[in-house]
């Protein structure tokens, strides 16, 4: 009873209290008619990304863009042919400069992506000396006024830094039970009102979609500040937010990921390779996520089945009392992703998933195969320091 009493408590206190995290209609902020649109320059870090890459290039290529704006596609080591077909679509579509180029393979202490961007964003400058960075994956499409209005907004309530979290591809049956909840976790995690609230001290970005002012890269000494960070989009905000930037994050409307998860094998590791990273390597803060996420997702429906099966009313009611306050604040995610409304009720048993996946990634770590991406593995920050 008591269990189940807290854990009651704690849905209301994350309902009322944690930022609105549950609401999904953070958007872009007004945008005015500009007199004068900046140079941009889009950044596209790429490692063996010939599947998708046929439908996001053509996408940036193709942006109705009232100023100057070109595109550096940085091939990170590719085995696949990404650099040669980027230079195919770009023959094949033309739309805004494409330049390709490769950084070789990042020294000690850098992860490849973030040792692409700084390549990226180091030739963009001498190329162009561009006023915006779009730093973009090499999976999302935009649609094409996604630059205009992500610098409009930008330009309009003068910020610094502005992230879309992109929307993911739900069309798996795994991809529906298990995306939408991990932008609601994201989002609880990270309440995007508190992200944009002056003063706050609560930063993260979404890495697929970021625009950033040039002078606020280098006001934040990024990337080389975080070149060890595998969760490279909120080691970003947080030193652009450091450096005394403003920022932004709110969900997409037309900037989608292409990237298919067809299996669960797949959402797995795009989970586990960096959730103990998000746990800063630390056993004590896995054991208190782990008793957290048992708390909060699991107790509800444990104490409400079992309640009822043992004729336990009072258990019963506290259980599903908690369990109706996390499906409710579930509709919302699941209506922006287009689902149907009974996948809510079986947040919990994604949630265990997660869990499972968290260990996972630990357990992973400690066999020296934690934060691996793309035949990369990735030690501690300080462990080649």
């Amino acid at each position: 009873m008591v269990i189940a009493g807290v854990s009651l408590l704690a849905w209301v206190w994350l309902v009322a209290g944690q930022g609105g995290f549950w609401r999904t209609d953070v958007r872009l902020p007004a945008r005015a008619p500009l007199e004068r649109w900046p140079s941009v320059a889009v950044v596209v870090p790429a490692r063996d990304e010939a599947g998708v890459l046929g439908t996001s290039l053509p996408s940036l290529l193709a942006q109705d863009y009232p100023g100057h704006a070109e595109v550096f596609l940085v091939d990170d080591g590719s085995t696949d042919g990404t650099g040669d077909l980027a230079r195919a679509l770009a023959e094949r579509h033309g739309g805004l400069a494409l330049t390709v180029t490769s950084p070789g393979e990042p020294p000690a202490g850098w992860t490849g992506k973030l040792w692409a961007v700084r390549h990226g964003i180091a030739l963009a400058g001498e190329r162009t000396g561009a006023e915006f960075l779009l730093l973009t994956d090499a999976d999302i499409a935009h649609e094409p006024d996604s630059l205009r209005e992500l610098t409009a907004a930008a330009v309009s309530a003068d910020l610094d830094m502005v992230s879309l979290m992109a929307r993911l591809r739900v069309e798996t049956g795994w991809e529906r039970l298990i995306v939408p909840a991990f932008v609601y976790f994201f989002a609880q995690l990270y309440p995007f009102r508190w992200i944009n609230r002056a003063g706050s001290r609560t930063a993260a970005a979404a890495g697929g979609c970021v625009l950033i002012r040039a002078s606020a890269v280098a006001a934040a000494g990024v990337p080389d500040s975080i070149r060890q960070s595998v969760i490279d989009d909120v080691a970003l905000a947080r030193a652009v937010k450091r450096s005394g930037g403003r920022i932004w994050l709110g969900l997409a409307e037309r900037v989608d990921s292409v990237r298919p998860y067809p299996d669960l094998g797949e959402l797995w590791r795009m989970v586990s390779r960096s959730a103990y990273a998000q746990l800063r390597h630390n056993p004590a803060v896995l054991l208190g996520t782990v008793l957290g996420l048992a708390l909060i997702y699991l107790v509800p429906p444990v104490a409400a089945v079992g309640g009822a099966v043992a004729g336990a009313w009072p258990l019963c009611a506290l259980g599903f009392a908690a369990w109706a306050v996390m499906t409710a604040s579930y509709l919302p995610m699941l209506r922006y992703y287009g689902q149907r409304w009974w996948l809510a009720p079986t947040l919990p048993y994604t949630a265990a998933l997660y869990l499972l996946m968290t260990v996972d990634s630990a357990v992973e770590h400690y066999r020296g195969r934690g934060a691996a991406w793309k035949g990369r593995t990735y030690a501690r920050p300080d462990a080649s320091l």
